[in-house]
């Protein structure tokens, strides 16, 4: 999260201050004191301008670079799965299957249904809930009936999210052990359990099917070395037996729920491991992130202690990684990072030893502090790839400042994984076509940072996670914000965007009364 290089700011500065004068230890002290009201929220820089706006706009961005994945495997993947080969509008495709015109002479086929809902993005708001703090975590279970939320209050909020349209709090879940905020908190696989990790050399796990209380509540020890821990990330293995951590010291730990013991710790990264997760369903490969500005790919099978070496390294971005998302595929994944871009790429694919050493030189001499400050002017102009760089394309458009912001591929079963989201530092929810890099959807509904964002599996629904207190639901039934865009890029079909008369007149005869 880049607290090591904070750490050398801050003792670099205390050695200045010890040869400076009273005043200037005075103006120091506060300096950190402003520091820290900024960074956690409390305090606000505004301009002298009036006119100014209190939340203000992001800065503009260079855009997306695609140039890499013309011919690769996934842009014929996602254009298969997606039906972005369909040249029927919805209406056509509707009456021809209500006349039996189609080929099957049937319903539709899943390419036909990514097709209609990719033309039918959510994009109404509609509040789940509002907290008295900060929220850090917001996701949906693996079947898409429970959301469960994590926010500065240690407090874990668990919904009823099975019908779409109204969100029942089931629990309330305290969590125990927890430093300054939970960080993450993951569903098991069979939405029976989740677990969360704080600034605390423990991870817990609670048994939410007994009811969240102290008694389900289970302490899984991670035993680092260092006294000061904290577990910035982690998953769930898909047979649910396993969980992989990433963590401040460098380290990545597995914890095995049966042996009730961690049964593994290697030394990753030269920094903190900011993001962990796994390649696929085999649970075999991992990957994970850093702030070393570096991805790597681990194999669990041949993975040792005693020498920790990964199968391969990914080397382009110019600042640490935030979050990794997999695709699924134990192929291609996508990195966040604090050099403002998301970046796609195919594990067949490692970078060299000159490109992995080029990234970390950029990253060393990285001068600024994404906790509470803009992101410098170089990287948000910057257009070409560093040299050695081999991922597929870079998005640009979103803004990563304050904290470790997640992105995601969207869902194969109702977009054939079209596009990627991310959250953003200025409030919105950014959704990029993977194939041409253009921002399709920016959603604007929250007047703060958005950490986390999540994609219903099965629905045209999304749900976003803020600093400003507040988490909501993107779908087709709340209302339409005035701030948010379709991008000119995405064909949506006329007929089914465009709004009944009758219904826009009775709605502006009521907003007039």
């Amino acid at each position: 999260m880049g607290l090591n290089r904070s750490r050398e700011m801050s003792s670099s500065n205390v050695q200045d201050d010890e040869s400076a004068s009273g005043n200037s230890d005075n103006e120091s002290d506060l300096a950190t004191i402003l520091q820290y009201l900024i960074r956690s929220g409390q305090v606000r820089i505004l301009g002298s301008d009036d006119n100014m706006p209190s939340f203000p706009k992001p800065p503009p961005s260079v855009g997306s670079n695609v140039e890499n994945m013309k011919n690769s495997e996934i842009v014929h993947m996602t254009k298969l799965a997606s039906g972005i080969s369909y040249n029927d509008s919805i209406t056509e495709m509707l009456k021809k299957r209500e006349i039996g015109l189609l080929k099957r002479g049937c319903g539709f086929n899943e390419r036909e249904k990514c097709y209609i809902s990719n033309n039918k993005l959510p994009v109404k708001l509609r509040p789940v809930d509002t907290y008295d703090h900060k929220v850090f975590c917001g996701v949906y279970s693996q079947d898409g009936n429970r959301l469960l939320t994590a926010s500065q209050d240690r407090l874990m909020r668990l919904y009823d999210s099975s019908n779409g349209v109204v969100f029942k709090q089931l629990l309330e879940i305290h969590g125990r052990d927890v430093g300054w905020s939970i960080l993450d908190a993951a569903f098991s696989p069979d939405s029976r359990h989740i677990a969360y990790s704080s600034w605390s050399p423990t991870l817990h796990m609670v048994d939410i099917e007994g009811g969240g209380d102290a008694c389900s509540h289970k302490a899984l020890e991670l035993c680092p070395d260092e006294r000061r821990f904290c577990v910035f990330s982690l998953a769930f293995s898909e047979s649910g037996h396993d969980i992989v951590c990433g963590a401040n010291d460098g380290n990545i730990y597995i914890y095995n729920l049966a042996a009730n013991d961690r049964t593994l710790k290697v030394e990753a990264h030269d920094d903190d491991v900011n993001t962990v997760t796994f390649a696929d369903n085999t649970s075999q490969i991992v990957y994970s992130g850093g702030d070393d500005g570096l991805c790597k790919v681990w194999d669990r099978r041949t993975l040792s202690e005693l020498n920790p070496k990964p199968v391969g390294v990914l080397a382009g971005h110019m600042d640490g990684v935030t979050y990794i998302d997999s695709r699924g595929d134990a192929r291609h994944l996508i990195s966040n990072s604090k050099d403002q871009s998301i970046k796609l790429w195919d594990i067949r694919v490692f970078s060299s030893s000159s490109a992995q050493e080029a990234a970390r030189k950029a990253v060393s001499l990285s001068r600024w502090d994404y906790r509470w400050q803009t992101a410098p002017k170089k990287l948000l102009t910057r257009r070409a790839n560093m040299k050695g760089d081999t991922s597929l394309a870079t998005y640009r458009g979103h803004s990563v400042l304050q904290t470790l912001i997640r992105c995601h591929f969207s869902p194969a079963f109702t977009t054939g994984q079209r596009f990627i989201y991310t959250g953003c530092a200025y409030g919105r929810v950014i959704v990029y076509d993977l194939l041409t890099g253009a921002i399709i959807l920016t959603l604007q509904g929250h007047t703060s940072c958005v950490r986390d964002v999540s994609w219903h599996p099965y629905r045209p629904e999304l749900i976003s996670s803020s600093w400003d207190f507040s988490v909501i639901c993107w779908n087709h039934f709340g209302l339409v914000q005035e701030d948010s865009e379709v991008g000119s890029n995405m064909v949506l079909d006329e007929e089914f965007s465009r709004p009944l008369r009758r219904s826009q007149r009775i709605a502006d005869r009521n907003r007039t009364h």
